[in-house]
C-alpha cells in the first residue's frame, strides 16, 4: 500500500515537502491519541533489548539524526516502534540552513542527497522539548546531536560545541559530537587529531555524566579511523556513530547528469552500505568490546542491521530508507529480527539436541 502512495504522491513532492506532510503526522501521533493503538502493532518484541550507554533500548534499531532536528516528533517515533531517536544536529545558534532546494531523491538507487544545512532552531529553543522528554518515562531512549553553529569561525568551534553541551547534555540519554556532515564548511577538517582532541576533551567535561558519542564520516581513510578509535580510546569516550553521509557518488545508477544536477550534498541510503560495513568493523577491531559502537549507513531491512549487530554493531541507525518503506519501516525491521532471532535459537536447541 505503502509503496503505491509514494509512487503516486510521495515520489511527485518535492521531497522537503513530502518529509514535511510526513513529519507533521508522525508528531500528531501521541496527540490525537492514536499513538497507543499504533503501539500495540508496533511494539518491538522483549526479546530485542539491548543494554548500552547506561540505558535500556527497546530495539537496537533507531532514527539517525537527521529525521527530527528539534525534537518535536521523539515520541510518535518511539510509537512506530523506534528503540532510540537521535535528534538534531542541534548547533547553538538557531540557523535556516541551506537554500532549497536542498533534498534530493535517487530513487533508483533508494538513496538520497542532501545540503540542508543543520537547520535548526537552536539549543536554547530545544532545551524546553528536550527536558519535557527526559521526564517522560513512556518514551524511546533520546540521543542529541550537536553541530558547530555556521556564524562560528572553524578557530572558535569548541565554545560553540560547549555552549550547546552545556545546554543539552543534562536532558540526553547520550549525546553525540557530529563532526562529520559534509554540509557546514570547515566542519569535516574538526576530525583531524589536532583539532578533534581539544574538541572532544572540552564537550567531555561539559557534559558530565552524559554518556559522550563521535560521529564519524565513511569518507576517512582507514589509517585515519584507526587514529580516532585510538583517540577516543584514550579520551575515554563512550562510544562511536559510522558513519555520516558521503561526498562520494561512485556505483550509482542514477544517470551521470541527474546526479551533476544535483551537485554538492552527503549521499545516504543503499550506495553507503557496504563502506559503512567496512568502517563498523574497522572501529569494532580497533575499541574496546564494551565500547557502544552505533553503525548508521545503507540499512534497510532486518537482515542488514542484523549483519550489522554480527559484525559488532551494538545499535544501528536508519534514516533514507524511511522514505522509501514508510511508517511500518520500525515494525517490519523489528519483527524480521526477532523471526531471526528465533530461527538461530531453533537451530542452535537443534544441535545441541542428544542424537
Amino acid at each position: 500500500m505503502y509503496r503505491l502512495l509514494f509512487s503516486l504522491v510521495f515520489s511527485r513532492m518535492d521531497p522537503e515537502d513530502a518529509h514535511h506532510l510526513a513529519f507533521r503526522v508522525i508528531r500528531a501521533l501521541p496527540t490525537l491519541g492514536f499513538g497507543r493503538l499504533v503501539e500495540q502493532f508496533t511494539r518491538p518484541d522483549r526479546s530485542l533489548e539491548v543494554q548500552a550507554l547506561g540505558r535500556t533500548f527497546p530495539s537496537p534499531f533507531g532514527v539517525a539524526a537527521g529525521f527530527d532536528k528539534d525534537g518535536l516528533a521523539v515520541r510518535g517515533l518511539g510509537q512506530l516502534g523506534f528503540g532510540h531517536v537521535e535528534i538534531g544536529t542541534i548547533t547553538a545558534v538557531a540557523q535556516p540552513g541551506n537554500d532549497r532546494p536542498r533534498l534530493f531523491r535517487l530513487i533508483e538507487d533508494r538513496a538520497l542527497v542532501n545540503r540542508m544545512g543543520f537547520n535548526n532552531g537552536g539549543a536554547d529553543a530545544a532545551v524546553g522539548r528536550v527536558s519535557r522528554l527526559a521526564r517522560r518515562t513512556h518514551r524511546p531512549v533520546l540521543g542529541v546531536n550537536i553541530g558547530k553553529s555556521r556564524v562560528t569561525p572553524v578557530e572558535d568551534a569548541v565554545g560553540d560545541y560547549e555552549r550547546s553541551a552545556r545546554v543539552l547534555a543534562p536532558y540526553a540519554d547520550y549525546l553525540v559530537v557530529n563532526v562529520s556532515s559534509p554540509n557546514t564548511p570547515g566542519l569535516r577538517g574538526l576530525q583531524e587529531l589536532d583539532a578533534l582532541a581539544p574538541l572532544l576533551e572540552a564537550v567531555r567535561a561539559t557534559a558530565g555524566d552524559t554518556p559522550l558519542l563521535v560521529k564519524i564520516a565513511p569518507d576517512l581513510d582507514d589509517a585515519e579511523v584507526v587514529r580516532i578509535c585510538e583517540l577516543v580510546t584514550r579520551l575515554g569516550l563512550d562510544g562511536i556513530i559510522a558513519t555520516n553521509t558521503t561526498i562520494s557518488r561512485e556505483g550509482l545508477r542514477a544517470a551521470a547528469s541527474v546526479v551533476e544536477a544535483i551537485g554538492a550534498g552527503g549521499l545516504s541510503g543503499a550506495p553507503l552500505a557496504a563502506r559503512s560495513l567496512e568502517v563498523l568493523r574497522l572501529v569494532r577491531a580497533n575499541v574496546p568490546a564494551g565500547l557502544c559502537v552505533v553503525s548508521v549507513g545503507g540499512v534497510e531491512t532486518a537482515a542488514d542491521v542484523q549483519d550489522r549487530l554480527d559484525a559488532g554493531a551494538t545499535l544501528v541507525q536508519g534514516y533514507s530508507a524511511f522514505i522509501y518503506r514508510g511508517p511500518l519501516w520500525a515494525r517490519q525491521v523489528n519483527r524480521g529480527l526477532a523471526r531471526i532471532r528465533r530461527s538461530r535459537a531453533e537451530g542452535a536447541a537443534t544441535v545441541a539436541a542428544p542424537a
